[in-house]
Order: C-alpha cells, then structure tokens, then sequence
C-alpha cells in the first residue's frame, strides 16, 4: 500500500531558484524515477480536477524545502494539447490538501494558446508570467496581453497573491 511518506519521497528536494518552463521537465525526468502508478492514483488523482485518462503523465518535479506548518510538492502533468505545474501543500498531519495553484504551463483550445512561466525563490516567493497568441505554429509574445502575479508561501502552507 502506498504510504504519504512514500509519496513525499518521490519527488526530489532541489536547488532553489527554480524556474518553471517548457523545458523544466524534460531536465528534471532525467534525474528523477518516474511516479508510480499506485502513487499517483492514492495522492494525485483526488486531487486533480477533470478526467484523467491513459494519455494523462504525471512527473515529480520537486518538493518544497522542510516546513513546520506543511509539505508543499510541484508535479507536472500532461494531457492531450495542454501542460501544467501544479504546486500542492499538505497538512503533513492529516495528509489533507492545504492549498494547490498551478503555477505555469501551456494550454491549447483550439483558438488561442496561453503559456505561463514561473519562478519559485529561495523565500518561497512565486513570481508568474502568462501571455495568450492566437492559434499559429509559432508562439508571438505581446507585453500587451501579458500578466505578471506574485505569490508567497505562507507559513500556514496557503498560497497567498500579492
């Protein structure tokens, strides 16, 4: 049976400042074992919203530096036309989600592609960037259609706008 340590093990405590962008997780597969299924099915599925299929890849990216209050990770997943980094803290007590966020990654609806970066610091600080173009094989950033956000960790585990 898959324990919540087990779980928490996978995912790889690294170097902070980290970004998190098209090619972070081809980096970050190289060096970390894949998830396992039974992993996967006991602590991300519950969580994930939307249908998850036999096209759907998860990868363990990285687990927050140790805190009192919470466990944070950030996996990303995979599904037809989209990517995404999702950060999720735990109450390490009762293994109940504190808080979860997707932080960056690339979407596609058949119209319009939205991408978004994002940079997680030593202090826990999340700084983001996305932008949208229009449907073309090649990805035209206008300042004029992006937005920056700023997060913060907060002790608590709560992922907190600034």
């Amino acid at each position: 049976m898959a324990s919540f340590t087990d779980f928490l093990d996978a995912f790889p405590r690294l170097e902070l400042p980290l970004s998190f962008s098209q090619d972070t997780v081809q980096t970050i597969s190289r060096e970390t074992l894949p998830l396992p299924q039974e992993l996967i099915e006991a602590f991300i599925i519950p969580i994930e919203p939307g249908m998850v299929d036999e096209l759907t890849e998860f990868v363990a990216c990285l687990r927050l530096p140790e805190q009192e209050e919470y466990e944070g990770i950030i996996y990303w997943r995979a599904d037809l036309l989209q990517y995404h980094y999702t950060l999720v803290t735990f109450n390490p007590k009762n293994k109940e989600v504190i808080d979860r966020q997707v932080i960056a990654g690339v979407s596609f609806d058949g119209e319009e592609m939205t991408q978004s970066h994002a940079m997680l610091t030593e202090t826990l600080m999340l700084y983001q960037v996305s932008g949208q173009s229009e449907g073309k094989e090649e990805y035209d950033y206008k300042a004029s259609t992006s937005t920056a956000r700023r997060f913060q960790i907060a002790a608590s585990g709560k992922i907190v706008e600034l």
